[in-house]
């Protein structure tokens, strides 16, 4: 039985992490090298570090603080923001990433991901797509949620992945920060939809909603969550034996 990920994000703006609801009012967390060597140290299974403005700030993401988050961690680490080209890729890897994720830049250039994948393999390349609801259709968002692209979100991933994405985070804008649950909809539409792991993003607000995730939706590989472990609501090592007593397969 494949083991499920407890994934914690740092969502980093001017060298901080910040957290906000529905992508909106950011608040000022923690120094992303402190906190991440705390989620290495307290047994999360991997980090992701998104530089949050870069894509709208049209600029390139901050590589002296990754590489001092990558330099404390002992767990693979996923790093996004302002990644438009196959360089950011290399950039980005020599800083101690394990994968990249690509957004924006991947909405303004299709074939970045095929290049990628050719270059450095699918395993390297992480399609995060932002989506929120839009008139009943699932909908995916660029520059950190601002823009709504037009394009329907399922399809739009099964392209990246045939491209060559060999992961994908699902980021649920509606459920963003608001601390309700996984958006187990979006989630599953995702899931039926490509054969690669899946990443579930935005809405958790217990350790209940990660029991919830996993037994909903049995194909998801893995939970990813900000405010609740930031703000010492959920607790990693607790959540997993939480998981364990519920017959969730997990790295203890």
């Amino acid at each position: 039985m494949i083991t499920k990920r407890i994934i914690p994000c740092l969502d980093v703006k001017d060298g901080r992490v910040v957290k906000g609801v529905n992508f909106e009012g950011l608040s000022d967390v923690s120094s992303p090298v402190e906190l991440g060597k705390y989620y290495s140290d307290s047994g999360a299974d991997e980090l992701v570090f998104y530089d949050i403005t870069a894509s709208s700030d049209g600029r390139r993401l901050f590589t002296d603080i990754l590489k001092r988050v990558a330099e404390n961690i002992f767990i693979p680490l996923t790093v996004g923001g302002g990644i438009n080209t196959a360089e950011d890729f290399d950039r980005v890897l020599k800083c101690g990433a394990d994968k990249v994720s690509v957004n924006s830049g991947a909405i303004k250039n299709p074939g970045l991901i095929r290049e990628a994948a050719e270059k450095y393999g699918s395993q390297c390349v992480v399609i995060s797509a932002d989506i929120k609801r839009v008139g009943g259709e699932f909908r995916v968002f660029a520059r950190g949620g601002r823009d709504d692209t037009g394009m329907e979100a399922v399809s739009w991933i099964k392209r990246c992945v045939e491209n060559g994405a060999g992961e994908v985070v699902v980021n649920s804008i509606d459920t963003d920060g608001v601390k309700k649950g996984f958006d187990i909809e979006m989630l599953k539409a995702v899931c039926e939809a490509v054969n690669v792991p899946v990443i579930a993003s935005g809405g958790a607000g217990s350790a209940e909603d990660f029991v919830t995730l996993f037994k909903e939706i049995p194909d998801i590989d893995a939970g990813l969550a900000a405010s609740v472990f930031h703000f010492g609501e959920v607790g990693i090592a607790e959540l997993k034996r939480l998981l364990r007593k519920n017959n969730i397969n997990v790295r203890l």
